[in-house]
């Protein structure tokens, strides 16, 4: 008995009419059987089905059947995209490669599972994004950095675990259509240098081909300084002759062992971590360096933006941590060679429930960009308060970039559709761990496995995949999909409301990151202030400010500029303004802080009723987990409305028109 679920993979009997009686035969044509990747779509097909619907299915590799399921190659549908048709008795799945065929085998899946009829189905995709990936921050001592779901399955006691949970960890997300894994942190120390290293070698070349089988890249986080800690050189300077030479060996040495390798992720000269900048060279050089030498290999390097000055003084009005990524990239658009991406975060600070999209997405004409999100809560509840994040993600992908003409939204630059490029993309800091669950929280899995799904079809609507999830893992009874979505799709206006005011994050515990301490991060190095007085707040992002404003492309800058324009879910973060400054909805600031922090608990309020209204209609040990984590995070936002309304009543002065009790 396994010690975790199998997510939305839980292959329970289902409610199955007469229709797919016929899913009987598979009938293969123009893909080899053996290989790795046709090999687990098939097996998952039948255990699906045998699961699903009490049908033992036979496969052969003939080219058509009489009834069952035909799996054909059609060299004209695109790569890792599907086709799937019923026409007499037959369903068909046509796919260009392997990947489409496992990708388009979960489709069914996905249909069978839902109870959806599969006769008259006409369903066509192809992948959004390239590249479409999973950031995990493991340490090989088995911690999670930003980890709120238990200890790693990847590593323990610094080494590597390849074992049943890996292959279920690569058939959850390649369900999804999860094309590459980074497996372990971007803060690479310790053991985790090594395992570019023979010490590591053979057992990460098992977890390649296990990955491999699924249709996944896996990727590594590499220490910029290796030269130094693992070659023994005395530096890691980009141009010098030595250290080409030495990754030259080392990067043969890997490909020779693990010729699938994705690439390398890497994080220089940020947070204390090494990088060109020491050796006076630029972020390009440094990515150059690496790119040019994995190039014949076919690898990529994929070069984090997450550069900023983390010892800033908070008395510096004039430095801003939110310019940062712009400042430092910007002026090397063009530099990069062709296999490499910048990653770059959805918002210039770090994953908070609200910020701006960065500038530097669109920005960029002549560079390879990919988006990182994060699935992990770390500023958004660890995973016990619930917070959809699909919603969020999908203002991010609409968002007007001006960038171009047209073909100009974040979703058309990281798809390549803005430049005509194909190294571009999406990836998520993931949320996993070793609970039995995968998430810590059942309801967090939502995000596990929308980010899979938008990533591929990001024309999929948050209602959509939520209720997909909810069909696929906890139930398909109508009354149970409508209360969960509910839940689910006003979660993130809910914390927003109890923690995040106009667009002011970062008032948080520090270092921990879960619940309130408004003043926690106000007179750090860290550069996230909300500068408080005793007549207003906010931060002046203006021209006559920190200039944030202007690194958007026209209308976005102007609009930004002007409190009367700038959207006022973000007011705050563009501008100092009176607590009684009036809102469109003429409300002053300061009221709408009370309002909003009061509505926000009572909203969690809501959330916990409507669960319990739910008991016995879902799995016991389910409902009492996350039931649980709702009262934990009920708790929670009381914490938040008292703390947030305490401190900025006693800033201002300024009592709540409603004379409500604050401290």
């Amino acid at each position: 008995m396994k010690k975790w679920t199998q997510a939305w993979l839980d292959y329970t009997p289902r409610k199955i009419g007469e229709e797919v009686r016929f899913l009987n035969q598979v009938a293969v044509d123009g893909f080899d059987i053996k290989n790795a990747v046709i090999h687990n779509a098939l097996a998952e097909l039948q255990n699906g089905v045998k699961g699903m619907a009490g049908i033992t299915m036979d496969i052969s590799a003939v080219k058509s059947v009489e009834s069952g399921i035909e799996i054909t190659r059609d060299t004209d549908i695109d790569a890792e995209g599907y086709c799937i048709w019923e026409a007499g008795g037959i369903l068909n799945l046509r796919a260009s490669d392997a990947k489409g065929v496992l990708y388009g085998v979960f489709c069914i899946l996905r249909q069978i599972a839902m109870e959806k009829a599969l006769q008259g189905i006409h369903i066509s995709c192809r992948p959004d994004n390239p590249l479409r990936m999973y950031n995990h921050w493991d340490n090989m001592d088995g911690s999670i950095e930003r980890g709120y779901s238990g200890a790693s399955f990847f590593f323990q006691d610094n080494e590597v675990l390849v074992d049943d949970r890996t292959k279920d960890y690569c058939r959850l997300v390649s369900s999804v259509g999860i094309n590459g894994v980074v497996i372990n942190n971007v803060n690479v120390g310790g053991a985790a240098t090594w395992l570019i290293t023979e010490k590591y070698l053979e057992q990460v070349k098992k977890m390649a081909d296990l990955f491999a089988g699924y249709g996944i890249k896996l990727f590594l986080s590499l220490n910029f300084a290796s030269s130094i800690e693992v070659g023994g050189l005395d530096n890691a300077d980009p141009f010098d002759d030595r250290v080409i030479h030495w990754w030259k060996d080392k990067i043969a040495e890997i490909y020779e062992k693990i010729p699938d390798l994705g690439g390398f992720l890497v994080k220089a000269d940020s947070e204390g971590r090494p990088g060109p900048f020491t050796y006076g060279r630029t972020q390009a050089d440094g990515a150059n360096m690496l790119a040019d030498i994995i190039e014949p290999y076919g690898g990529i390097i994929i070069w984090r933006c997450f550069v900023y000055n983390c010892r800033q003084d908070w008395r510096d009005y004039k430095t801003d941590r939110a310019r940062a990524a712009y400042d430092n990239f910007i002026g090397m658009d063009g530099d990069y060679h062709d296999n490499v991406i910048l990653q770059i975060k959805n918002g210039p600070m770090d994953f908070q429930i609200r910020e701006p999209v960065s500038p530097l997405l669109g920005g960029l004409k002549k560079t390879n960009q990919m988006m990182e999100v994060q699935v992990a809560q770390e500023y958004t509840g660890h995973q016990i308060d619930v917070c959809y994040l699909i919603p969020m993600f999908k203002e991010i992908l609409e968002f007007r970039t001006y960038c171009f003409e047209e073909n100009d939204r974040v979703a058309d630059i990281i798809s390549g559709k803005a430049m005509g490029n194909r190294s571009t993309g999406i990836a998520a800091v993931c949320n996993t761990g070793d609970d039995s669950n995968w998430t810590g929280s059942e309801l967090a899995a939502a995000n596990f496995y929308g980010f899979g799904r938008l990533a591929y079809q990001t024309s999929l609507t948050s209602e959509e995949i939520a209720e997909e999830w909810i069909r696929l893992t906890l139930s398909n009874e109508d009354e149970v999909v409508d209360a969960v979505k509910k839940i689910l799709l006003g979660s993130r206006k809910t914390y927003e409301k109890y923690t995040c005011p106009l667009g002011i994050g970062w008032m948080v515990n520090p270092m921990g990151h879960y619940g309130p301490s408004v003043d926690g991060y106000e007179y750090s190095r860290w550069g996230t202030y909300h500068r408080a007085d005793c007549k207003g707040l906010g931060i002046d992002r203006t021209k006559s400010g920190t200039g944030y404003a202007q690194q958007y492309y026209e209308p976005n800058a102007s609009m930004y500029e002007n409190k009367d324009t700038c959207p006022e879910e973000l007011l705050l973060f563009f501008h100092h303004l009176p607590y009684t400054y009036r809102l469109k909805t003429g409300k002053s600031i300061i009221q709408h802080i009370y309002d909003t922090h009061f509505e926000g608990v009572e909203e969690v309020e809501e959330m916990l009723s409507l669960w319990n209204s739910l008991a016995g209609r879902i799995d016991r040990e389910v409902f009492r987990t996350v039931a649980e984590r709702l009262g934990m995070q009920l708790d929670n936002a009381k914490e938040w409305r008292d703390q947030v309304n305490t401190y900025f009543y006693r800033k201002s002065g300024i009592p709540d028109e409603k004379g409500r009790k604050i401290y």
